[in-house]
């Protein structure tokens, strides 16, 4: 039975999705970003322009708008280290695609990033309750595997203050409090120390997940699915 104190995704994805906005022309860029990451280390300004046929001054412009900017995490050398969720530099939540170590924000990154970059990711990240390590396999249309079986995650519900500003601050006031516990116990007592959150079975999470990519990246990762058969036709089912 659903506990009254916790939002059904529907109801949560209606108290977020007015906090993050939804991508234009700004898709594209995200995506490459996203993949351009997934080949290891930082990516400057003039790397990001290569892939995406643009200069490095139509990066800047593009880079520099209110739906992308205050997701960006910098270097001092003004190359980017973080972009939503995703970074290159170690953070509680290591995220391994082709043998190539990441990590993500919070634990529902490693839920929706996967069918980004269509890849599966390795996912290693400590219980911050018990410390007990849990992993799990996620491919761009599943979770393949959770171990411990028993894990769930935590969310905390969305506050406008949480975004619209940095990516600091969005790690500090939203991505601090959505872990990977490895049992209902060691949730039930984390979420007692953190008002404002609660559990979910990873269903309900990776509902969300897919959710999330729809309304930021549908037509952009429609684009790359189709390109992707049109170069393989053997994966057409």
């Amino acid at each position: 039975m659903h506990n009254p104190a916790t939002p059904t995704p529907d109801e949560y994805w209606r108290a977020l999705e007015p906090h993050v906005r939804g991508f234009s022309d700004e898709r594209r860029v995200a995506v490459v970003l996203y993949r351009e990451w997934a080949k290891g280390g930082p990516v400057d300004e003039a790397q990001l322009g290569r892939s995406l046929g643009l200069s490095t001054e139509g990066v800047r412009k593009l880079l520099n708008r209110d739906t992308l900017k205050h997701f960006i995490h910098s270097d001092r050398e003004g190359r980017i280290i973080g972009f939503g969720g995703l970074a290159t530099v170690r953070m509680n939540h290591r995220f391994q695609v082709d043998g190539r170590d990441l990590w993500t924000w919070c634990a529902w990154d490693s839920l929706f990033i996967p069918e980004i970059l269509s890849r599966t990711a390795r996912v290693a990240s400590r219980d911050p309750e018990g410390g007990e390590l849990v992993h799990l396999v996620v491919t761009p249309e599943r979770i393949e595997s959770v171990e411990p079986n028993q894990t769930v995650i935590s969310f905390i519900r969305p506050d406008a203050q949480a975004f619209g500003t940095s990516a600091t601050n969005v790690m500090a006031k939203f991505c601090h409090f959505i872990f990977f516990l490895a049992s209902s116990s060691s949730g039930e007592r984390w979420i007692a120390k953190n008002p404002g959150t609660f559990l979910y079975p990873f269903d309900d999470a990776f509902a969300l997940a897919k959710r999330f990519n729809a309304h930021h990246f549908g037509p952009e990762l429609a684009l790359w699915a189709k390109a992707r058969l049109d170069h393989h036709p053997a994966c057409r089912v």
